[in-house]
């Protein structure tokens, strides 16, 4: 994709503060971080979002939950972190390149629980 930032980001052509890499996906620290440890977990395979996981791709996003483990472990903040996807921008997606969101506080202050859903 020409104009996808992320695709941008994976290719080298904008700069980045890379925690992770490997031939599947790429971690990068979030410019606008939500909490202590905010990362983006962004596979290298364009897929626009959730919607759009199928059999023929979903071992992409099962890579990109082994990213997830390796990273968490390498930060030490493993048992201690919360995974976003959002998918469409009624749901708050701002790129249209299917990432995941690696959230952590100190001390395990949580950010979003489902026990805030009523």
């Amino acid at each position: 994709m020409n104009d996808c930032i992320f695709c941008k980001i994976i290719n080298g052509d904008i700069p980045s503060n890379k925690e992770y890499e490997d031939e599947n996906v790429i971690v990068i620290h979030d410019l606008n971080p939500l909490a202590d440890t905010h990362l983006l977990v962004i596979p290298k395979k364009h897929i626009s979002c959730a919607d759009e996981i199928n059999e023929s791709n979903s071992d992409v996003i099962a890579h990109v939950f082994e990213a997830v483990s390796k990273v968490t472990k390498k930060l030490g903040i493993e048992n201690n972190f919360q995974v976003l996807n959002n998918c469409g921008e009624n749901a708050g997606q701002s790129v249209m390149h299917i990432h995941f969101h690696i959230l952590s506080n100190k001390e395990g202050r949580v950010l979003w629980s489902t026990t805030e859903l009523k």
